[in-house]
């Protein structure tokens, strides 16, 4: 995709999580993307996703004829069953309310087309140079209700392509004694574990629980919020260690898949969590274990590490999307 196409007809654009599922009307204005008519609820509140998008389109005073929608998930033949969620759909059921054409794509794919155009003073750095190789790949990470994992090959030509990837399921790689022990507290229970099962809002509890093992102490914690509000209030508590422990985790991961992906372009932290504890992750030790590989450790220093702060990424690379799709 080397440019997005001009058109003043909307188009419908969705990002839908394990947890909640957000819809906007998208416009190309004199070369911009305009978001408009946004629209969010908790996944739960419609049985059914088709259901949920005919709710948005009926709000709509002009509909639109095509779209984007963003699912955290992998599309397979133009279906997805969400991995973290009921919800199941396909193009072909979005055909039924007007929407032709109509595309399903994953989430992290969406963020990756719409890293690049968020605004600067919507990232936050993590550390490294202000700019990385611009003809390098990008990667996107995320800590969410999952893991995502994406990047977007980019070369000297403008040439750009998003790489689909469930890259949040591969197995996680302790980085010390104590993450040894993590690991195989949590094997008890998963067999395999994957990164997915220790760096998201669920694997903040296992994460939490196991290192109270390792301690010999009691938790009486159940809701991953508690973790963070009680770390972010004393970062000498418990809490304030695991939260620790999970940004260094966190580090350790994303520097593994910028190694993995080439991405000397940047790595974009997205999901809803980092944004929360944005000072916090900032003071921790996310950076130090993000350029921790050994002989590459230079290489990983010139790699900046920024967090997307903008709420509606992912729509904006699901409208580059869409407007490519209505030609």
């Amino acid at each position: 995709m080397t440019q997005e196409s001009m058109t003043s007809a909307p188009l419908l654009v969705g990002d839908v999580g394990g947890t909640n599922a957000r819809f906007a009307l998208a416009r190309a204005v004199e070369g911009r993307t305009v978001l408009e008519h946004f629209d969010s609820f908790p996944a739960e509140t419609y049985p059914t996703f088709l259901e949920g998008v005919k709710a948005f389109l009926d709000g709509c005073e002009v509909k639109p004829t095509g779209g984007v929608i963003a699912v955290a998930g992998p599309v397979r033949d133009g279906a997805i069953d969400l991995t973290n969620s009921p919800w199941r759909v396909s193009e072909g059921e979005l055909q039924t309310l007007g929407l032709q054409p109509v595309r399903l794509i994953n989430d992290f794919e969406a963020l990756a087309w719409g890293a690049p155009v968020v605004p600067d003073n919507e990232l936050a750095s993590l550390g490294g140079p202000a700019e990385g190789d611009p003809h390098a790949a990008i990667a996107l990470v995320g800590p969410g209700t999952g893991f995502g994992v994406s990047a977007l090959a980019r070369d000297a030509h403008g040439r750009e392509m998003a790489l689909a990837s469930e890259g949040g399921h591969a197995c996680f790689a302790p980085g010390d004694p104590i993450e040894d022990e993590v690991l195989r507290i949590l094997r008890r229970r998963y067999d395999r574990v994957s990164i997915e099962r220790l760096i998201c809002g669920p694997g903040l509890l296992n994460l939490h629980r196991a290192l109270a093992e390792i301690d010999g102490r009691q938790t009486h914690i159940d809701d991953p919020a508690q973790i963070t509000a009680q770390a972010l209030a004393d970062p000498n508590s418990p809490c304030g260690a695991t939260l620790a422990r999970f940004c260094a985790m966190l580090g350790a991961v994303a520097g593994d898949i910028a190694l993995t992906t080439g991405a000397r372009g940047g790595v974009y932290i997205a999901g809803g969590i980092v944004p929360r504890i944005l000072p916090f992750i900032q003071a921790s030790p996310f950076r130090q274990r993000f350029e921790r590989k050994g002989r590459f450790q230079d290489y990983m220093a010139a790699i900046p590490t920024k967090v997307i702060l903008h709420k509606h990424a992912a729509l904006l690379g699901a409208a580059r999307v869409a407007f490519v799709e209505a030609g």
